[in-house]
């Protein structure tokens, strides 16, 4: 398979740069394949997982929220965090979903409510991509 150029950024620091023949990641429209020459493409990302293939084998990345944009030789992918399956804390992710939870059962103005629920669902990914990939 034909190898492109990816790259992740968060506001700390470059993540990934490198080559790899494919990524599969969740955007708001549902989960995509990106492969070399891809169509040009821009999408925003929920959090979910990131795989990278590096080799014969996919690499897992928990991405709290990001964009992507895609040409036909690189793809830029910037997100607001992102840790390797291996890196996440569980039990701090444990807690954050704990958290997040008990302010979700309080009444919230709108823009409280989308806080903590984008918190919850950052929980989620992190908790869940560590122990799918993990195992």
């Amino acid at each position: 398979m034909a190898l492109f150029n990816l790259k992740v950024v968060t506001p700390e620091r470059v993540f990934f740069d490198g080559e790899t023949e494919q990524i599969i990641l969740s955007t708001v429209c549902g989960e995509i394949g990106i492969l070399a020459r891809h169509e040009s493409y821009v999408s925003i990302l929920p959090p979910g997982p990131l795989r990278i293939k590096i080799g014969n084998k996919f690499k897992v990345a928990a991405i709290s929220q990001g964009v992507v944009k895609v040409s036909k030789d690189k793809t830029t992918i910037i997100a607001t965090s992102i840790e390797w399956h291996d890196e996440i804390d569980v039990e701090r992710a444990k807690e954050a979903e704990r958290k997040a939870r008990q302010t979700l059962s309080h009444k919230l103005s709108d823009l409280e409510f989308k806080q903590a629920e984008f918190k919850l669902k950052r929980a989620l990914n992190r908790i869940s991509v560590s122990s799918k990939y993990n195992s």
